[in-house]
């Protein structure tokens, strides 16, 4: 993926993100209020509110995740509200284990890793994000990892033919957010296990 086209991908993403996050707000909002004034009660308003919150959830991690990364620093109250609230209820659970804030530019790229162990790990399991030595290191474990070799080439900048699909764009996103930051990703993995390194 080009420099350019990896630009236009991110300016794409947080534009979609921005007009998203106001409307899905108001949605919360309102049914806050209702909560709390007893205007409407059952499994019908419980069904809502678990849907907004988790459209929510999900729009501020792709907000990271696609969008512009700037020098801004993401602290790690701020990363790990956003991993809870995108995993409550999931297969998939999420250890943030870095200390202190850290750049946007480099919390984006471990989103994008994020996603790629959720395609490898459609059973569910637990991702772990450690950092030390100016490392990230990213371990996936799993009962079962379903290993695309395509999409997992794809991870070490081996360019393929094979059409991606719109489920697939991070392990497109992730190279080249690793490239412009100066970094090589080095992939892994063994029978329950995997793991991204850069």
């Amino acid at each position: 993926m080009s420099e350019h086209n990896a630009k236009l991908a991110t300016l794409i993403g947080s534009r979609i993100c921005h007009d998203l996050i106001s409307p899905v707000g108001a949605i919360t909002n309102g049914i806050e209020l209702l909560e709390m004034t007893g205007g409407m009660e059952g499994p019908e308003l419980e069904l809502i509110s678990d849907s907004v919150h988790n459209a929510g959830a999900r729009i501020r991690f792709f907000r990271i995740a696609f969008g512009m990364a700037s020098d801004q620093m993401l602290g790690r109250l701020e990363v790990t509200s956003v991993l809870k609230d995108v995993s409550r209820g999931a297969r998939l659970q999420y250890d943030w284990q870095p200390e202190g804030a850290h750049p946007r530019a480099m919390v984006r790229m471990e989103f994008l890793a994020l996603q790629c162990c959720e395609t490898f790990m459609p059973y569910g399991g637990t991702v772990r994000v450690a950092y030390s030595d100016d490392q990230w290191t990213i371990t996936g474990e799993a009962d079962k990892l379903n290993i695309d070799p395509m999409l997992w080439s794809l991870l070490s900048g081996v360019t393929s033919s094979t059409t991606i699909t719109p489920a697939q764009v991070q392990f497109m996103l992730l190279p080249a957010a690793a490239q412009a930051e100066g970094r090589r990703i080095e992939a892994s993995h063994d029978g329950g296990s995997m793991a991204l390194r850069f």
